[in-house]
């Protein structure tokens, strides 16, 4: 572009008696198009240090391993695991407490000094409220279910299902983290491309007001200081354009240091100096459809839910029956002066105790409640149920939707870098004509306006191109083809 830049200046002064000098200027209006063109940046993604260098893959792969968005549903998997074990532990000791009291107890009032051993039978011995003393009582009971309905075991197999579901997300969420790091990555090189772009707009731009003012010294008739007026305009214009491209880039290579969690002071740059299409070529769609049924993690968090929501109608249903549990109580209570009588007809409830254990029959009486318990996990149990025939619909129309994108734009690239063919050859054809005293600026600015035009386009559609590509590996399901890009 600067070739062309430098061969439409020489024919304009080779050439001027002949040429009208207006075209310029209309061109360089014409020229402020491409600094509307949309500037498509996201939130970013980087390593540490003062100076880091990535590739996309290295973006993707660290973005995937350090964000905190992936880690809270780490943390969930974590948290169901805990939930898993705390289930499986309450197979054995299921109920087991200790209660214990302090208070204070009374002593004894013994007025005809009876032996300790038989005051039970001595009708004056008395508790007396004047002498004090610590009394203290501790209570352990533990009960075991023996039999249970299926309650302790599908309550497990619910835990269990719950770690299935938590994992699904993670990797779900891996998935929208790396796309999300590619999109940012893909981001600043076209950020850059456009960069250039402006720069040469801006040389461009200068050129022209450089020969309207060398025309306007001249006295030429055909120029008025109309169009150098239009002229500065347009150069403000590129200017404001330039430093919004150069700001969004910086933007954008903050986001991408931020999604890596890099260091505020460490620069980021990216392997890819241009944007150059990603090599797919594509299988039918019903192959991607049977990829995204087998591989979503979606499906999988379904199936763990039917399977969770399955084992706790089962919980709620087991209420109905009696549960056979073996017990333990023991008790012990114990002050100062309180003498234990052994008589198994006397008992002091300061100074006890006893060991119990057996067989027993626990069984829910309130069989309202337990109706309204178990219609609650059926509503649960068909929510998921119709979750998954939505969720198999909407996978696959996703699919469908990135495979047509990436037909779509594949015909774009092609379109528009045969464009970008015909444009640099029209160029390269008024270059000649210039050569040869037969050519016209306006048409050679034409030519170089062109040129500028397509070959922003070519980078938008190379991005578009590159984005769908990635966009129908994870609606796929599989996170390996982004990591090997």
């Amino acid at each position: 572009m600067a070739a062309a830049g430098r061969g439409g200046r020489g024919a304009a002064e080779g050439h001027r008696e002949r040429s009208d000098p207006t075209v310029v200027f209309r061109a360089m209006r014409r020229l402020c198009w491409f600094m509307s063109l949309p500037i498509l940046f996201l939130a970013p993604a980087v390593v540490a240090q003062d100076t880091v260098h990535v590739s996309l893959s290295e973006a993707i792969s660290r973005a995937v391993q350090i964000s905190p968005d992936i880690d809270i549903q780490r943390a969930r998997v974590r948290f169901a695991e805990a939930r898993r074990d705390q289930a499986v532990r309450s197979r054995f000791l299921t109920d087991l407490k200790a209660t214990s009291a302090h208070a204070v107890a009374p002593g004894l009032d013994n007025p005809n000094n009876t032996p300790t051993d038989r005051l039970y039978l001595d009708p004056d011995v008395r508790n007396d409220w004047g002498d004090l003393a610590p009394f203290s009582r501790v209570d352990v009971d533990l009960i075991q279910p023996l039999w249970t309905w299926g309650q302790l075991g599908r309550t497990i197999d619910a835990a269990e299902a719950g770690i299935g579901m938590e994992t699904g997300g993670v990797e779900a969420k891996e998935l929208e983290v790396a796309l999300r790091a590619a999109r940012l990555y893909y981001s600043v090189v076209l950020l850059g491309a456009m960069d250039s772009l402006t720069e040469e707009a801006e040389k461009a731009v200068g050129r022209a007001r450089t020969e309207v003012e060398r025309l306007l010294e001249e006295g030429s008739p055909d120029v008025g200081d109309a169009d150098l007026f239009q002229v500065q305009i347009t150069e403000q214009e590129v200017r404001r354009r330039i430093i919004e491209v150069r700001e969004e880039s910086q933007t954008a290579l903050a986001g991408l240091r931020r999604q890596l969690m890099l260091p505020d002071h460490t620069v980021v740059t990216v392997a890819d100096r241009f944007l150059e299409p990603l090599i797919l070529t594509l299988d039918s769609l019903d192959v991607y459809q049977t990829l995204a049924l087998q591989n979503r993690p979606e499906f999988a968090q379904v199936s763990a839910g039917i399977a969770a929501r399955s084992a706790l109608v089962d919980v709620a249903r087991s209420d109905y029956y009696p549960k056979l549990i073996w017990g333990i109580h023991a008790h012990y209570s114990g002050t100062v002066d309180r003498f234990r009588q052994r008589n198994p007809y006397v008992g002091d409830s300061f100074l006890s105790r006893s060991l119990e254990t057996g067989l027993g029959m626990r069984l829910q009486l309130n069989f309202s409640q337990t109706r309204a318990k178990v219609e609650q996990a059926r509503a649960n149990l068909q929510e998921v149920r119709y979750q998954e025939t939505a969720a198999q619909q909407l996978i696959l129309l996703e699919v469908e939707q990135a495979y047509r994108r990436i037909r779509i734009r594949q015909a774009s690239l092609e379109a528009a870098e045969e464009s970008f063919r015909i444009a640099r050859e029209w160029l390269q054809t008024e270059y000649v004509n210039f050569d040869l005293d037969l050519g016209d600026t306006d048409d050679l600015i034409k030519a170089v306006q062109a040129k500028l035009q397509l070959e922003a386009a070519r980078h938008e559609a190379v991005f578009k191109l590159n984005m769908a590509i990635l966009e129908l590996h994870a609606a796929t399901g599989l996170l390996e083809p982004l990591l090997a890009h």
